[in-house]
């Protein structure tokens, strides 16, 4: 059965996958949801005895329904391939008494390559199914992670170019030499001097400026987006979650049908959208723990129905997470709305122009399966640093903000069901704030020495995505103003 994709901010228009990945936003600046979110159409005992790349087909073959099962089969195969470090993709590791889904093996050690992986097969065969003659240029603005991983995605693949934002100082230093030493002549990017929302909110802009798309469509350039904000990359982080149960029951962790908790590091509010889609689907997940930084303005919003970003930005030691407006939020509310797009445009256009939104009691009580936590930074810190000292395993500092949320909630709660945690990142991409957790004495380190000492404490492989970097040339050193984005991306194309 064909599923079709609307916009969470309009009713008028269905397109399918193919479009909808190649759209990226929709044109009333929505975002594109499916018209329902399909059952699972085989059984755990089935997926329990899969490969990743076999989950990913069950999954994705009910949300992309107008690709062939030799183009869908095809993007999965280039995408999880010898790219990841383990043969599993998304390996689980039990540590303490929660088994952590490490996300972090593929090339940019980030779970962005989950999806960043096969964005750019699944927007070629779009682009290609759609007839599209003009290049594709990828706009995106990252908090870190997004920005490396699609640029790794997209760097030199024929009919693309891809352009990358990023707040200047807001990234950890691994992440910003990731970047800037990115090789491939159809990469750009460009340190904008402001927060990530800022650039975040001038991609956006972008996209829904009618007159520069006519203008670059002239000149033979189209764009779309490698963000969360795409379809074509929800959909791919959805299979992870079903893959990680499936194991769980395969390992003999838990029993069949038995309920668990999952535990997500969030920003941008995509990776536990997936795992509500996976829920929605007939995951058996209970209760989905959305952990964040002091930049709590999602804990603050399941705390009281009101998402209010005005107030301070904070930069932490988990930079992927300083976020005050969570884009993929949107698709929930839409969502917990009953699917009224006017509802849903209403509140979108409250936080544009006032930077606030509160949702309706009756709306509140669709968010059950939802509890939020935060972690201040001293107790992401000490959560890094028990670990350490009572397992021998190294976390991420985003990690370790879902791992303490969710021994909290546990704690407070009684609730003593399983929990998994998805694991986002290596602690090699933040080794300073790592090692500084696990003792003071490194805080005055150098980088690559850090990155020597983990290696020697944890006894983890250094990953090849380190060393490229340790002497790589810097390619990349354009800067800009927050509300200079648009000049920028011209400048570029033009150049």
């Amino acid at each position: 059965m064909e599923l079709l994709y609307r916009s969470t901010r309009s009713t008028e228009k269905t397109v399918t996958a193919s479009e909808a990945i190649l759209k990226g936003l929709a044109d009333d600046g929505g975002l594109f949801v499916p018209e329902r979110i399909p059952k699972l159409d085989v059984s755990m005992e089935e997926l329990k005895e899969m490969t990743y790349q076999e989950t990913a087909y069950t999954v994705m073959k009910q949300f992309l329904t107008d690709f062939t099962e030799e183009e869908l089969k095809r993007c999965i195969a280039s995408a999880y391939d010898s790219k990841f470090d383990t043969e599993e993709i998304a390996p689980l590791a039990k540590v303490g008494d929660t088994y952590h889904l490490e996300l972090f093996h593929g090339a940019t050690i980030a779970f962005k390559d989950m999806a960043l992986s096969i964005l750019p097969h699944l927007l070629t065969t779009s682009a290609k199914k759609n007839h599209v003659k003009n290049e594709i240029v990828i706009l995106t603005a990252t908090s870190g992670d997004t920005g490396k991983a699609a640029l790794a995605g997209f760097a030199d693949v024929p009919g693309t170019r891809i352009i990358v934002f990023y707040p200047k100082g807001g990234v950890s230093r691994v992440q910003e030499l990731q970047m800037v030493t990115q090789k491939g002549a159809n990469t750009s990017v460009v340190a904008i001097h402001g927060n990530f929302d800022n650039a975040q909110s001038g991609v956006k802009a972008i996209f829904e400026d009618k007159e520069l798309a006519k203008e670059l469509d002239v000149c033979g350039y189209q764009f779309s987006s490698a963000n969360s904000i795409n379809i074509g990359r929800l959909v791919p982080q959805v299979v992870y979650y079903v893959y990680a149960y499936a194991k769980l029951l395969k390992n003999k962790e838990i029993s069949a049908g038995e309920t668990i908790n999952v535990a997500v590091p969030t920003g941008n509010f995509g990776n536990i959208l997936a795992a509500y889609y996976a829920k929605q689907m007939g995951v058996p997940i209970a209760r989905l723990i959305c952990a964040s930084n002091e930049n709590k303005v999602l804990f603050d919003f399941f705390q009281t129905g009101k998402y209010d970003r005005n107030r301070e930005f904070v930069l932490t030691s988990s930079p992927s997470m300083d976020i005050l407006i969570s884009s993929n939020l949107e698709r929930l509310i839409y969502t917990i709305a009953g699917g009224n797009a006017r509802k849903n445009a209403e509140l979108m256009q409250s936080l544009k122009e006032r930077g606030v939104y509160e949702i309706t009691s009756e709306m509140k009580e669709k968010l059950e399966d939802f509890v939020g936590g935060y972690a201040t930074e001293a107790q992401t810190s000490t959560k890094i640093q028990k670990t350490y000292q009572e397992t021998g395993y190294v976390m991420d500092t985003h990690t370790a903000v879902a791992a303490y949320v969710c021994r909290e909630y546990r704690e407070k709660s009684g609730d003593v069901r399983k929990a998994l945690v998805a694991s986002t990142a290596s602690p090699y991409k933040f080794a300073h704030s790592v090692m500084t957790a696990i003792d003071e004495k490194y805080k005055d380190w150098e980088e690559f020495e850090l990155i020597d000492e983990l290696h020697k404490i944890s006894g983890m492989e250094i990953p090849a995505a380190i060393e490229e970097i340790r002497n790589a040339k810097i390619r990349h050193t354009r800067e800009c103003d927050a509300d200079k984005m648009k000049e920028t991306v011209k400048e570029i194309l033009k150049g």
